[in-house]
């Protein structure tokens, strides 16, 4: 489920089920020499959650993409988000990156990284069989959460 007014219907009827949230971050690089990658990686990481929504739906929100920029501390950026999502009735917070900076932050929710894949000059049946083979990493780290609770 998205982050939308009408997946939120949904959510409202059915919040008993529902009790992970996946918040996608995306660092954006501002600077000519790191657009390029920068765009890349928020590609690969929106296309990568949609799979996930996908293949959770009815288990999971998504927040929209929190972005953010190097001069960003990421350890303020994650307590302040535990601490905003604190009040929420989700059980479990996830971060979905492929920032490897937030692998080395202290443990205050579940970290999903991944490294970035360029997706941009594949066509789609690579594409899409690069993505089942990173849903297939990332599914057992949500399983083993749920399942240490």
């Amino acid at each position: 489920m998205n982050w939308t007014g009408k997946d939120m219907d949904t959510y409202l009827q059915q919040k008993e089920y529902i009790d992970t949230l996946v918040i996608p971050l995306i660092k954006v690089e501002p600077t000519l020499d790191k657009m390029k990658t920068s765009g890349s990686t928020a590609e690969f990481t929106m296309l990568l959650a949609s799979m996930i929504e996908t293949q959770f739906k009815g288990r999971m929100m998504f927040a929209p993409p929190f972005s953010y920029t190097a001069s960003t501390s990421i350890e303020k950026m994650k307590n302040d988000l535990l601490n905003d999502f604190k009040e929420s009735p989700f059980k479990h917070i996830f971060y979905l990156t492929t920032d490897p900076a937030w692998v080395s932050s202290a443990d205050n929710g579940q970290v999903i990284w991944l490294p970035s894949i360029p997706l941009e000059h594949m066509d789609i049946q690579l594409r899409q069989t690069i993505l089942e083979d990173q849903l297939r990493q990332v599914l057992p780290k949500f399983t083993e959460k749920w399942a240490s609770a």
